[in-house]
Parts: structure tokens; C-alpha cells; sequence
């Protein structure tokens, strides 16, 4: 009876159930009540052939020969061979089937009929994997459902409600049934499928449960009722997965734009926030306060930037990731809001580095000034001390009148002091014009405190003023009493020129062995060093002339002894005794040690500083030229067409990681900068590398790599989406690597151009602007690797298209040009059902109901062919 002769044997076993007839029937009059009848015997209303013929007509949308309708035996066989002969005609081969047993009401015969009519019209063009349909295996996410036949599978109910379920939701709510419930579910899966369903009850509840084994034929054809009753949900279901890919797409892109928005934002407000402090060029007026600074910059430099530095890397990884998902889902560039393109913010970020050096180097400056300052401030008050230690008295010596009662020989010994006093006045000239001019270059570097230098500095000029007229007023009065008085003591005189000179010399050789001095390298402290050394030369000079300067007073000693001549103890001409030529004397002798110490203590600090300086220069050394090496090496694996783009992507995570490894070698280097800095180090001739030098490297490498690594990504994107091989990847590199004249990774139009013509390109200067428009949108003048293969492979990509679209929103709406708010909720999932309705516009046309949305306008404008 069936097609094989296995399928009859279970056939027959089959038959003899009596539920059997009563699921066939009910399968019948499932079909035969859109033909508005139906049917009660089976064997019975079928005899004729007419409703036979009618079953076969509304089950297969074919019309079958015109039935007889006479009531003789010969017309009812032919409309039942006619039936017949229609079902061989679907290429079913009948066995032991004949008019003559349908018409004479064979019951085994007529329900063998029925089921090969469910086997082939109803259960044959749905796909079997084994005994199993596959659209069944929608059941499998459902609670205690697992479908593997077609009998015991279906005792429990719950398959059957997780059919129902998975297709109309709204009908059951699954969670509240039970496995312990078999008889509840199966009555609820029979209710709601005749009533909402329009499938009938085939089934009995009763018998399923009850039996060890439920019928499988019966099974299998309440089954596929359900699969016919499902058949246009399924198209449905097509269409909602396309669109809601097609707008889980846009939705990513939408977040990506509003992330680099944002990144881009914060970056940009940084940016602007940062530049105005670096901009503060107002100096503070102690060394403390200009260190502070410093330490801030560095912190900055150390804390606050390298985050910035890794977001700026990040929002142009962002960007291109954007822009290469947009061109692979056919969508339009990526325009960010105005001032935030890439290249807005490269302009920034450069004009706050210039900002940047500048800042550093005018801190710098300043240190070097206030430094500078402080030390010409303590040697103005030294030199101050000096002088107004000389001066004092001295405008009171110079306005007595003692030459009015004194004698002769007194005259005559005022007179000397007096030429002793000019010419020790005329020795400290010098210091009151260093004095001078250190005040006014304290002014002119612009001294926090040269209100109280002025005043000091002033205060000096106009006592050195006085005491240059007090000076010759004294003379002219003692000229005037010198002709009559002509008695002087040659000795007293000669030792007050002679102590005079080589006490000011003793002054100055205090004065320059208290010297401060500062330095900034091994030969400036050499160099005074060397002026120290030949200061010590002269001392043996020195000390003869100290013994003749001392052999005079003895002399005058000798002579008063040998003449008995009472002396005063003062010499008239001098106010210098031999115990102050003395005393100076062994001050100068207890200071030359001291600069001794004082100036290899220097020397140390110098070595030090020099160690420093080698220290940094040999680090530096080796790194810049790595840093170099690495950029090169880099620039080789982003053209080199060995090896596919993984390989690639392997060598450059590599790259990258040694990379990460080797920043500890700048770490140790920026820590011998600081020391060198707080040192006060501020050049070294054994590098040429600067530690901002290798700052700007090392950000351009991990710049570099980190892009780097982003293009491959890209063109594994690109492959990977475009179907592209890796030796057509490699044809593409060779191609752009023999048109790349200046090995940048960039192609100029014109090289462009060569290599399109190469290729075969027919090109007129209107279809080569269009291509550039294509390779070029942001104008920048040159073709990236990226681009060129985005061109080579733009005519076969396979991407949705809005035409795509528009026809699974036809789909959904029922082939209407609108759609309503209630399809898109039933249809598509919740998320991408709000996104639609909050971006549709209201449908202008005639005949559509309040609240349709017009889904033609906004699947357009996914592709930019018109405004969302």
C-alpha cells in the first residue's frame, strides 16, 4: 500500500487501532473546511471520489479533471480513478490500491489511501533528518524537551507547547506548565491549536498518555499540521533576522560613533584645559618655588600625559575600526562633529606639545636666572659688607680739624696719612664700581628685592660721593698749612706707603679668597684652579715684601732706641700697625687651605655631574638608535608580502610586546634625567640624544606599532568579509609596494595612477577623480594600503543592500508599503523593535491606518541614500 514494503508492515499494524481512523479524519476535515464541507466516515464519503477529489485539489492548489456527478457505480470509480491517477502523478507508486476498494468502502484500503496522501502532500517536503523533522529542533532550548521520535517523546504534552511557544508566544505561557501535568498539557496544546491554530483534535489526551507507546503515524500527522500552520511564520522569521542583523549593525556603529564622540570630547577639553597652564609664564621669585614648578611639569609629564597619549592612540584606533566596519556594511563614512576629526585633534595634540617644550625650556630659563640672581644678590651684600666696613669712620676722620694744634711734624704726618688715605680711596674705586654693576645687572634680570639693593647700591654712591669731597677738602686744607710746616719722618712715611698697598693687596686676597664663585663643568673649576695655584705662587713675593714693609718699622724702632726718641706708639702716616700687617697676613694664610677644600669639594661635585652626564649619554645611546631600529623594522613587516596577514599580526604583537619589555630602559633613563636635572645639569656633550628626544620617539613607536597593528586588523577584516585569499593579498602588496616610489606605505596620484594603469584601467580624468574620491574621501593627497585594497575589491563584496531590506520590511508587512507599530513588536525582538518605531516616519500615503510608519524611507537611509 505505501512506497516501501517496510512501510507497509507497519501499515498494517497500524490500521487495526481504532484511533486511527478518527486522527485521519480529522486531518481530512482540516483541509476540507476551507472548502466549506467536511466529512464523518471516512470510508463512506469518499466512495463516491468527489470529496476525494476535492481533498486533493485544497491540499495540493491544483485543479484536478471535472468529476462526474452522476450516482452509478462506473461514475463514482472514474472521479476515485481520477483521484488516483492524480496522486501517480505526484510520483507515488499505489500498491493494492484500487477504484473498485475505495468505492465498495474497504476500510484498510481507504485509510492506506489517506496516509500515503499525508505522506506525500503533507509530510514529504518537510525536511527529515533520520525520523526527526529538523525544524523540530526549535523545541531544543525549552525546559524538559527533547524530541527524539515520534511516540514517546510527545507523551508528557511539552513538546507539543514548546512548538506552539516557539511560534506564537502570546498563545501559551509556558513557565506555569508542569512535566507531572502530561494530560494538562496536551489538552491545553490540543485547545489552543483548534482554536487559534485552526488544527483539529486528532489526538485523544487519554490514549497518548495511556499508551505505552503512542501511535507514531498519528503523531507524525498531527505533527505536520503544525509545520503547515507555521510555514508562513517561518518566512516571517527570515525577515526579522535579516533586519534585525541589519540594525544590530547599525546600533554597534551608532555606539562606536558616540564613543569616539565622547573620547574625542574629553580628549579635545583636556587638551584645552592643560595649554593655558603651560602658557603661565609668570616667573616666581624664589629658586623653591620655580623647583615646584618643575616637579609639576614632571609629574605631568610622568602621571597626567601617558593616559592622554594612550587615548589619543586609542580614539584613532577607534576611528579607523569605524570607518572599516562602515565600508564593510556598505555604509557611509563616519563624519565626526566639526573640530573633532582625527586631524583636529593631531593639531591639538601638536600645539600642545609645542606649548609644552616651550614651557619646559622657560622653566629652565627661570631656574638658570634665579640661580643666577641669588648668587650676584650674596655677593653684592659681601661687597656691600666689605665697603661699609672700610667706610666706617671714615667721614669723621675726614671732617676733624687736628692740623689746627698740631705740630709741625704732626702737619707734616697728617699730611702723609692723608696721600695714604687717597691712595687706599683710589684702590676701593674698583669694588664700589663692582658694586655698581652688579646692582645693575641684579635690576636688569629683574631681582625680586631690588628695591632694598637700589637703595643699598644708592645709599653707597652718595657716602663714596662724600667721602670724595671730604677727601679733597681735607687736602686743600692741609696744602694750605703744608708750607709751613716741612718736617716729615721719612720713615713713618715710607712704611705707610708701603704698608697701604700691601694691605690692600691683603684685602683683595681675603676679599677673592672668600669669593663665591659657581661653575658647570670640570674645566671652569680647572680654570680656577689654575688662578689659585698662581694666586700661591706670588705668596713667597708677597712675604718679602711683608719683611720690608715690617724692616722699616724696625728701622724706625733701631732709630728711636739709638737716638733715644720717645715715640708715640702711632704712626702719624697710617692708621695700619705691624700687628694688623700681621694679623692679615696669617688671615690670608689660614684662608688659602680653605679655598683649597673649597675648590676640590667642587671638583667632586663636578666628577659627579660628569659621571652623571656619561651615565645618561650611555643609556641614551643605545636607546635612541633601538628605538630607531625598531621603527624601521616595523615599517618592514607592514609591506613585507611573506607569510600571510597573521603571520604579520604575530611578528607585530611581538614587536609590541618587546616593546612593553623595553620600557623599563626608559624608566632607569628618565630617572638619570631627573637626577641630572636636580643636579643642575642642563647639557651634555656626550649624546645627542635629549631625554625629550627619546620621549618623542618613544611615543612615536608606540604610535606606530599600535597602528600598525590596527591596519592589519583592518585588512584581516577586509579578507575575511570580502572573501579575498591570501596570494590576492599578496599580489595587491606587491603591487602597491612597486608603485610606492617613496617606501612610506603611501601611494601619490600619480603612482596610483601608473599602477591602475598597469592593471589595465582605461582612465580619463573624470573616471580617475571618481576613483580618488573613492581611495581619498578626507582629500589627504595620497592612498593607503588600506584603501587600495578596499578599491581592488569594492565590485565584490557581499554586503545587504537597502533594496535587501526593503523587501524583508514587504515581507513583514504583508507586501503593504507601510507598516504598522503592532507587526514590528510581533515580528521583531523588543530592542530592535523600539529602534525602528523611534526612527520611522509617520507613512504618507492613502489607505493606511493612524500610527503607520513608512519602512521604505528608513531603510534608505541606513545606506545614506537619504536622512534618517
Amino acid at each position: 500500500i505505501l512506497i516501501t514494503s517496510q512501510r507497509s508492515q507497519i501499515f498494517i499494524l497500524y490500521v487495526l487501532i481504532p484511533t486511527f481512523r478518527q486522527t485521519f479524519t480529522a486531518w481530512c476535515n482540516s483541509h476540507l473546511r476551507k472548502a466549506g464541507t467536511q466529512i464523518e466516515n471516512i470510508e463512506e464519503d469518499f466512495r463516491n471520489g468527489l470529496k476525494l477529489m476535492l481533498l486533493l485539489e485544497v491540499i495540493s492548489g491544483e485543479r484536478l479533471p471535472k468529476p462526474d456527478k452522476g450516482k452509478m457505480r462506473f461514475h463514482k470509480i472514474a472521479n476515485v480513478n481520477k483521484a488516483l491517477d492524480f496522486i501517480c502523478s505526484k510520483g507515488v507508486k499505489l500498491v493494492s490500491i484500487g477504484a473498485e476498494e475505495i468505492v465498495d468502502g474497504n476500510v484498510k484500503m481507504t485509510l492506506g489511501m489517506i496516509w500515503t496522501i499525508i505522506l506525500r502532500f503533507a509530510i514529504q517536503d518537510i525536511s527529515v533528518e533520520g525520523e526527526h523533522f529538523s525544524w523540530l529542533g526549535k523545541t531544543a532550548p525549552y525546559r524538559n524537551v527533547n524530541v527524539q521520535n515520534f511516540h514517546i517523546s510527545w507523551k508528557d504534552g511539552l513538546a507539543l507547547c514548546a512548538l506552539i511557544h516557539r511560534h506564537r508566544p502570546d498563545l501559551i505561557d509556558y513557565s506555569k506548565l508542569r512535566k507531572d501535568d502530561p494530560m494538562g498539557n496536551l489538552n491545553t496544546a490540543f485547545e489552543v491549536a483548534e482554536k487559534y491554530l485552526d488544527i483539529p483534535k486528532m489526538l485523544d489526551a487519554e490514549d497518548i498518555v495511556n499508551t505505552p507507546k503512542p501511535d507514531e503515524k498519528a503523531i507524525m500527522t498531527y505533527v505536520s499540521c503544525f509545520y503547515h500552520a507555521f510555514a508562513g511564520a517561518e518566512q516571517a522569521e527570515t525577515a526579522a533576522k535579516r533586519i534585525c542583523k541589519v540594525l544590530a549593525v547599525n546600533q554597534e556603529n551608532e555606539k562606536l560613533m558616540e564613543e569616539y564622540e565622547k573620547l574625542a570630547s574629553e580628549l579635545l577639553e583636556w587638551i584645552r584645559r592643560t595649554i593655558p597652564w603651560l602658557e603661565n609664564r609668570v616667573a616666581e621669585q624664589t629658586m623653591r618655588a620655580m623647583q615646584q614648578k618643575l616637579e609639576d611639569f614632571r609629574d605631568y609629564r610622568r602621571v597626567h600625559k601617558p593616559p592622554k597619549v594612550q587615548e589619543k592612540c586609542q580614539l584613532e584606533i577607534n576611528f579607523n575600526t569605524l570607518q572599516t566596519k562602515l565600508r564593510l556594511s556598505n555604509r557611509p563614512a563616519f563624519m565626526p562633529s566639526e573640530g573633532k576629526m582625527v586631524s583636529d585633534i593631531a593639531n591639538a595634540w601638536k600645539g600642545l606639545e609645542q606649548v609644552e617644550k616651550g614651557y619646559e625650556e622657560w622653566l629652565l630659563t627661570e631656574i638658570r636666572r634665579l640661580e643666577r640672581l641669588d648668587h650676584l644678590a650674596e655677593k653684592f651684600k659681601q661687597k656691600c659688607s666689605l665697603h661699609e666696613s672700610w667706610t666706617s669712620g671714615k667721614v669723621e676722620l675726614l671732617s676733624m680739624k687736628d692740623y689746627e694744634s698740631a705740630s709741625l711734624m704732626e702737619i707734616r704726618a697728617l699730611m702723609r696719612k692723608h696721600e695714604a688715605f687717597e691712595s687706599d680711596l683710589a684702590a676701593h674705586q674698583d669694588r664700589v664700581e663692582q658694586i655698581a654693576a652688579i646692582a645693575q645687572e641684579l635690576n636688569e634680570l629683574d631681582y625680586h628685592d631690588a628695591v632694598t639693593i637700589n637703595a643699598r647700591c644708592q645709599g653707597i654712591c652718595d657716602q663714596w660721593d662724600n667721602l670724595g669731597t671730604l677727601t679733597q677738602k681735607r687736602r686743600d686744607s692741609l696744602e694750605r698749612v703744608e708750607k709751613l710746616w716741612e718736617t716729615i719722618d721719612q720713615l713713618y712715611l715710607e712704611f705707610a706707603k708701603r704698608a697701604a698697598p700691601f694691605n690692600n693687596w691683603m684685602d683683595g686676597a681675603m676679599e677673592d679668597l672668600q669669593d663665591m664663585f659657581i661653575v658647570h663643568s670640570i674645566e671652569e673649576i680647572q680654570s680656577l684652579i689654575t688662578a689659585h695655584d698662581q694666586f700661591k705662587a706670588t705668596l713667597p713675593e708677597a712675604d718679602k715684601e711683608r719683611i720690608a714693609t715690617m724692616g722699616i718699622q724696625n728701622e724706625i724702632v733701631k732709630i728711636a732706641q739709638t737716638y733715644g726718641i720717645k715715640l708715640s706708639g702711632v704712626n702719624p702716616y697710617t692708621n695700619l700697625s705691624p700687628q694688623d700687617i700681621t694679623d692679615k697676613w696669617d688671615a690670608v694664610k689660614h684662608l688659602v687651605p680653605l679655598r683649597d677644600q673649597m675648590l676640590q669639594e667642587e671638583v667632586a661635585r663636578q666628577q659627579s655631574n660628569e659621571r652623571l652626564r656619561r651615565q645618561f649619554a650611555a643609556q641614551a645611546n643605545i636607546i635612541g638608535p633601538w628605538i630607531q631600529t625598531k621603527m624601521e623594522e616595523i615599517s618592514h613587516v607592514s609591506v613585507d608580502i611573506a607569510g600571510s596577514l597573521e603571520e604579520q599580526m604575530s611578528n607585530l604583537k611581538q614587536y609590541e610586546q618587546n616593546i612593553i619589555n623595553y620600557k623599563c630602559n626608559i624608566d632607569k633613563l628618565e630617572g638619570d634625567h631627573q637626577l641630572s636635572q636636580e643636579s643642575l645639569i642642563f647639557d651634555n656633550k656626550h649624546t645627542n640624544y635629549t631625554m625629550e628626544h627619546v620621549r618623542v620617539g618613544w611615543e612615536q613607536l608606540l604610535t606606530t606599532i599600535a597602528r600598525t597593528i590596527n591596519e592589519v586588523e583592518n585588512q584581516i577584516l577586509t579578507r575575511d568579509a570580502k572573501g579575498i585569499s591570501q596570494e590576492q593579498l599578496n599580489e595587491f602588496r606587491a603591487s602597491f609596494n612597486h608603485f610606492d616610489r617613496k617606501r612610506n606605505g603611501m601611494m601619490d596620484p600619480d603612482d596610483f595612477r601608473a599602477c591602475l594603469i598597469s592593471m589595465g584601467y582605461d582612465l580619463g580624468e573624470v573616471e580617475f577623480a571618481r576613483i580618488m574620491t573613492l581611495v581619498d574621501s578626507n582629500n589627504t593627497g595620497v592612498v593607503t594600503f588600506q584603501a587600495f585594497i578596499d578599491f581592488m575589491t569594492r565590485e565584490t563584496a557581499e554586503t545587504d543592500t537597502a533594496d535587501q531590506v526593503m523587501a524583508s520590511f514587504k515581507i513583514l508587512a504583508s507586501d503593504k508599503t507601510y507598516i504598522t507599530v503592532e507587526e514590528l513588536r510581533r515580528e521583531l525582538p523588543p530592542e530592535q523593535a523600539d529602534y525602528c518605531i523611534s526612527r520611522m516616519t509617520s507613512y504618507i500615503g492613502s489607505g493606511a491606518p493612524p500610527g503607520a510608519l513608512d519602512y521604505i524611507s528608513f531603510s534608505s537611509a541606513l545606506y545614506g541614500e537619504s536622512d534618517l
